[in-house]
């Protein structure tokens, strides 16, 4: 039997943390080498919060979320704290379980938490996590075959 452990709440947010931030400033990294580009301005320009652009934000980030944690079960978020998305046995999520996931959190996160926290509560699920039967885990990190990492002064 496999043990999986089901990662923080606190750990999940940091990791959509980094990858907000890393998002955001590649976002505008974009808007400052194409600043005549008209499109990418109105999409991220803080004076236009309409619907619209907001909505066009968010589907960067899902399409981030979908590339990412379906190809590789994780963000960048989640290789820097050490978590991964994967199907309920442990295996791969794959594409479409990833979309589904990541639409929670790309256009509905605090509704998808707040589901997840009060109508599930002790699973660490979000709303989305269990429409496309996910679950986000802890992993190791642990040194190759044959390498062991000791600390200087500890040896």
């Amino acid at each position: 039997m496999e043990t999986l452990r089901l990662a923080k709440w606190e750990t999940r947010f940091f990791a959509w943390l980094i990858d907000f931030i890393l998002l955001t400033a590649v976002l505008n990294l974009v808007l400052i080498l194409f600043p005549e580009t008209g499109l990418i301005r109105r999409i991220w320009d803080l004076n236009h919060w309409g619907i619209f652009d907001l909505g066009v934000q968010s589907f960067l980030f899902f399409l981030y979320w979908i590339l990412m944690e379906g190809f590789t079960g994780q963000s960048v978020g989640k290789i820097a704290l050490n978590l991964r998305v994967v199907d309920r046995q442990g295996g791969k999520a794959g594409l479409s379980a990833a979309a589904l996931q990541a639409f929670g959190k790309a256009f509905l996160l605090p509704l998808d938490c707040l589901i997840g926290w009060l109508a599930m509560p002790g699973t660490r699920l979000r709303l989305f996590n269990r429409l496309s039967e996910t679950i986000v885990i802890s992993v190791d990190y642990p040194a190759p075959a044959g390498v062991e990492y000791v600390k200087e002064g500890e040896q």
